[in-house]
């Protein structure tokens, strides 16, 4: 006999499902967690206009019937939590996926309970989690130096700009097509629907700066992005402000390039360049400046002509700009938190 999901494992797909919601009303894309989950956008869609109307109630499951577990509702909770926050790795075990057998070797080393693979591979699925291709980081990505980042380097960046009464500011680049397109539309099934949209590509780059109190600077510019190019958004960033600025950003040749050092230099201390561990742009929270902008504005607009992306895309910045709650979200996802 099949049993309904317990007490335990429907508080923590409670919990699932409320962090999700707010994931998405931090900026996340829709789109981006259904693929990373494994839920169905309309199934997190139905979520966040549930949780619109009737707040964390409406995200509540219904109580079900059926034999007890092996497991406790806070034994439960545990598990889902870690293969959410963790890697097998950061559990102690040789292998990089969580696997059913990973799983329950992890419920027998933690609680000292054993279970067959079927009742496991059962228990994951009314947790609500699927089999899924996972995503990839990049090898070179260095974990002692991106530990170093969080535990020593940021923190002195951040006592040194109190002191100096700096502000910190995130910096990133991005590039978007006129062609670039995200989200879904209602139709009948099985007919596919057509939007049209010109079909000439233009392309524009995007320089942006953020900061823990919401504060938004930005550049939109045709072309690449050399040192030229990131010497005047760096003008536009010190244009009127009275404090020093510490300016967090990546690896990218114009930001190391002999050019930006010496207009660095000529500020006499106004303006400094902290560099983040290499490959890791999960650590800069300026990166979800170009997901919302992308997947929640750009992307779901309709563009008849080319000239009009530069005069959207600078309309997105400008609106998110004037949202400081929106910006400040973004210091509140798991690996950006620290910046707060």
């Amino acid at each position: 006999m099949i049993r309904g999901r317990t007490k335990a494992e429907r508080a923590a797909q409670e919990s699932i499902r409320l962090q999700v919601v707010q994931r998405v009303l931090a900026g996340e894309s829709v789109s981006d967690l259904s693929r990373i989950l494994g839920y169905a956008r309309q199934t997190i869609h139905r979520w966040v206009s549930a949780y619109d109307v009737g707040g964390k109630d409406a995200l509540r499951s219904t109580k079900a019937s059926g034999a007890a577990t092996k497991l406790t509702k806070k034994q439960t909770e545990w598990i889902a939590n870690v293969l959410i926050t963790k890697n097998p790795a950061q559990m102690q075990f040789p292998f990089a996926l969580w696997t059913r057998e990973i799983v329950r070797e992890l419920i027998k080393r933690r609680f000292s309970v054993t279970m067959a693979l079927t009742s496991v591979g059962n228990l994951l699925r009314r947790l609500g989690f699927t089999v899924q291709r996972p995503l990839m980081r990049a090898y070179e990505r260095n974990p002692e130096a991106v530990k170093r980042w969080l535990k020593v380097e940021y923190p002195e960046i951040r006592a040194q700009a109190k002191k100096s009464r700096a502000v910190i500011f995130f910096e990133d680049e991005s590039g978007i097509r006129s062609d670039y397109h995200s989200g879904t539309t209602w139709a009948p099934r099985g007919k596919t629907p057509i939007v049209m949209r010109t079909g000439k590509r233009v392309s524009c780059n995007m320089l942006s700066a953020i900061s823990a109190r919401g504060e938004l600077r930005f550049m939109v510019r045709q072309g690449g992005v050399g040192a030229a190019a990131f010497i005047q958004f760096l003008k536009r960033l010190m244009h009127g402000m009275k404090r020093p600025i510490f300016l967090i950003v990546d690896g990218h040749p114009s930001h190391r390039a002999k050019m930006t050092q010496r207009y660095v230099e000529s500020l006499n201390g106004k303006l400094q360049l902290f560099f983040l561990p290499g490959y890791s742009p999960d650590l800069n929270p300026d990166e979800l400046v170009w997901r919302h902008v992308k997947h929640h504005d750009i992307g779901r607009q309709l563009l008849e002509t080319p000239e009009e992306l530069i005069p959207r895309v600078h309309a997105s910045l400008r609106s998110l700009q004037r949202r400081p709650d929106i910006v400040r979200s973004f210091f509140t996802m798991e690996t950006t938190s620290y910046a707060r």
